[in-house]
């Protein structure tokens, strides 16, 4: 239906007749009419009143406003970017026009001007750094296969830990300074196994070894000035490659049995030896004990023989006649003896002993003896 033929002819909305459009407003009215016109405001209208508006609150007008916030905008997005903050466990290195400075900033808020300046920021607690397979992600599966000073291949897994003690040096002496410190760890590792027997780095010797890589590493990297510090070394692994691990099992339990054996020999013969010890003390005494009589029985006849001698001086011949008595008694004293007094007629008692029978007896009994020592 035509907007001409309903309500008298107005739009739809009940607007006007002739001339005028749906909205009751005729086609020739001036723009930015004023609210006394009763219809709704104009885009034009409420963009120059908000204009009006900021002229109020920005010097300059609408276009100055946007160059004060545009301004503003770019203060803080520099502020934002010249303060920077310096965590405990950090230090930072600032850079102007790419120039490191000579001061380093500590922990703490600082202040620099960018973008002319800017700032490095490194850690300097200490870092662990893996060598070996176990750090597959960053090394290859070969990375801990070394040759030993026996022709052996020993697969070591070890770590390294660092910290960075010149900032200004970490940074810009080396391009990589992480990888090159793994490089220089693994290959002062290989040096050092390299001149040793596998039997070292299994289990004798690690200590020892692990302090002489060290020592490598650190002068290695002070000599590229680093400005890291090695603190420790810490072989974690060492074991044969895993295509020859069952062999090489077998050589461990076959040394292994080869020390208990010399174990228990060891313990044989110290027992032995213990008694053979025990034996000649023993030895040693009685023969300390017999030459302390025999020499004991020699100074007391030796003793005798001069009290003797003494009597001797002063009494000859009861002395000798003593010594007669004394000889005779010791020579008597085991044999048996027959005494016949002289004096006597010889009858009574003489014809009643068996004299003869007696003297045979005596003989066969010295000859029966002196056959027996034969």
């Amino acid at each position: 239906m035509p907007w001409s033929n309903q309500n008298g002819g107005g739009g739809p909305w009940g607007g006007g007749g002739k001339n005028q459009g749906p909205w009751g407003q005729g086609p020739n009215r001036p723009r930015g009419g004023g609210s006394g016109s009763g219809g709704p405001p104009d885009l034009e209208e409420i963009i120059r009143r908000g204009q009006d508006q900021l002229k109020n609150v920005v010097p300059g007008g609408f276009n100055g406003g946007i160059v004060v916030i545009a301004l503003l905008l770019v203060g803080v997005f520099w502020l934002m970017n010249s303060i920077y903050t310096v965590q405990p466990d950090e230090r930072g290195v600032e850079l102007r026009f790419g120039k490191p400075k000579d001061e380093i900033s500590m922990p703490g808020l600082h202040f620099h001007f960018w973008p002319f300046e800017t700032v490095e920021l490194v850690k300097i607690t200490e870092q662990q750094q893996n060598i070996g397979r176990r750090a597959a992600t960053v090394n290859s599966d070969d990375s801990g296969l070394m040759l030993s000073g026996d022709q052996n291949i020993v697969n070591v897994q070890f770590s390294v830990l660092y910290s960075v003690t010149d900032p200004k040096a970490y940074l810009f002496n080396l391009e990589n300074p992480a990888s090159t410190l793994q490089q220089v760890s693994e290959s002062a590792m290989r040096e050092v196994v390299g001149r040793r027997p596998a039997q070292d780095i299994f289990r004798d010797n690690r200590q020892a070894i692990a302090e002489s890589v060290k020592t490598t590493i650190q002068s290695t990297m002070d000599s590229y000035g680093s400005g890291i510090s090695v603190n420790t070394v810490a072989i974690e692994d060492a074991a044969p490659p895993r295509e020859v691990a069952d062999a090489f099992d077998e050589v461990q339990r076959a040394e292994q049995d080869e020390d208990r054996f010399v174990e228990e020999a060891n313990q044989y013969a110290n027992q032995k030896l213990g008694q053979a010890r025990g034996q000649a003390a023993q030895i040693r005494e009685e023969a300390a004990a017999y030459q302390n009589r025999v020499v004991q029985e020699a100074e007391g006849e030796a003793q005798r023989f001069i009290s003797i001698y003494d009597q001797y001086a002063v009494a000859p011949d009861v002395t000798r006649k003593r010594l007669f008595l004394e000889t005779m008694e010791e020579v008597l004293r085991n044999s048996k003896k027959v005494i016949i007094d002289q004096g006597q007629s010889g009858q009574g008692v003489v014809p009643f002993l068996p004299l003869n029978e007696l003297g045979r007896t005596t003989t066969q009994t010295q000859q029966q003896v002196g056959g027996t020592q034969q």
